[in-house]
């Protein structure tokens, strides 16, 4: 049995302690809570082996306040000769609970293989394999050549504006040559990227009017009825008709998709605390989000210009009809090539670790290989860490144990073919 395979099973027990720590510290986001605390958990266990610790707070960006200040741990360890920087990132976030648990979301349960708890699998399971994977190495390799990393950083379900994006823009991947994501794509599989995404506000406008007598006003409602009419009848068909030579997982997601995430109109809502009755008027705005998801054979000005002429033909058609469109949020698609030196390395390790040849995905979301690919313009990025993507965000999220030690074995490995230019060898001697 080689070596590293010896070290990290050594280090199951501890594997299991890190990930159930890590899960009980509740890092909800929004609004972005206990992140300084899992940053501060993060450094007293890797300081004190030899790891330079660096906090960092991504001041100004999107979400950071007082109350809630976007920390970030940047870990490296510093081998005996030059060489090659390999950078671990994974997102210390985790979204709200949610409803539908049987067990405490924090609580960090352990039942037979699996943990229990928000962030279980998305993505703390994959910061402590990649945490293990790199200390069992340092631990048989002390005198590596090269550089590793490992960031645990804020705010991915979000944006990642707080957290990879604000370390991109100041430099923090200017020296890296190699990056994982152990984001939760199944233990066998590279992703190589992920689809583009839009997200925009569509609202329409309308006259106020006594509720009594709405033909004295205009519905905005009603406009956006129309709306979403036109996208059933022509937009949603015309997407499903285009399809994706990327490698796109589940296979709906290899046609373009657009999603009405959320709809508001009329008066607000006052919340559950008042108990009044509404008012009698007609709706004079109505407003829509929508989260359009474009691959990577569309072109971003094509997709906007497609919603707009839509619109246009209802307001040539409709008497009264008039919108805005605000832009949200945008990513262009992301795919890092197969012949990437950090593709061929996890391939080669995960046919090594489970004996089969590593599926290649793309994500039908984004993450935070985004901000590494445009604004750290480093190519050689991939997502590959334990967990079923499936579970992600769902109550009674988990992780499997065995999943992550063999995902810190290809870690470990990729460290190995990376850093010593070979498959490890027998351990050097003490």
């Amino acid at each position: 049995m080689d070596p590293l395979r010896l070290e990290i099973e050594s280090r199951r027990d501890d594997l299991i302690r890190l990930t159930q720590d890590l899960i009980r510290i509740p890092t909800l986001n929004p609004p972005g809570r206990h992140y300084l605390d899992i940053c501060e958990y993060l450094r007293a266990r890797l300081a004190p082996q030899g790891w330079d610790c660096a906090l960092v707070r991504a001041k100004g960006s999107p979400g950071d306040s007082e109350p809630f200040p976007r920390w970030n741990l940047v870990a490296r360890h510093h081998g005996a000769t030059p060489g090659a920087c390999v950078h671990f990132n994974s997102h210390h976030d985790v979204v709200e609970v949610g409803h539908g648990w049987t067990r405490d979301p924090f609580g960090a349960e352990i039942d037979g293989d699996r943990i229990h708890g928000r962030g279980a699998c998305d993505m703390k399971g994959g910061l402590a394999s990649s945490i293990i994977a790199a200390e069992a190495f340092v631990a048989l390799y002390p005198d590596h050549p090269g550089q590793i990393e490992i960031s645990a950083t804020a705010d991915e379900e979000t944006g990642g504006y707080g957290g990879v994006a604000y370390l991109a823009e100041h430099g923090a991947f200017a020296h890296v040559d190699h990056v994982i994501i152990p984001e939760p794509l199944h233990k066998d599989r590279i992703c190589l990227g992920h689809r583009g995404v839009w997200w925009a506000e569509i609202e329409t406008h309308g006259r106020i009017a006594h509720g009594s007598m709405p033909f004295l006003g205009d519905s905005a409602i009603r406009h956006m009825g129309a709306v979403l009419e036109e996208m059933e009848r022509s937009l949603f068909p015309l997407l499903l008709t285009r399809h994706s030579a990327m490698p796109v997982i589940p296979q709906g997601a290899r046609s373009p998709t657009l999603n009405i995430n959320a709809i508001h109109g009329g008066e607000p809502d006052l919340g559950p605390d008042f108990t009044g009755l509404p008012a009698a008027c007609v709706a004079d705005r109505c407003r829509i989000t929508i989260d359009r998801r474009f691959l990577i054979e569309e072109d971003l000005a094509e997709v906007k210009r497609e919603v707009a002429a839509l619109l246009d033909g209802i307001k040539a058609q409709r008497p009264g009809f008039s919108y805005e469109i605000r832009d949200l949020f945008e990513v262009v698609p992301s795919m890092t090539d197969r012949e990437a030196p950090v593709v061929r390395s996890t391939a080669a390790a995960i046919r090594r670790v489970l004996g089969r040849e590593a599926g290649y995905v793309v994500s039908p979301g984004t993450y935070d290989q985004k901000h590494i690919d445009r604004i750290g313009k480093l190519g050689n990025c991939i997502a590959y860490g334990p967990g079923v993507l499936d579970l992600a965000h769902q109550p009674d999220e988990w992780i499997g144990v065995q999943d992550m030690l063999d995902s810190a074995r290809v870690m470990a490995l990729v460290l190995a073919d990376i850093l010593l230019g070979d498959s490890p060898g027998p351990a050097p001697v003490a």
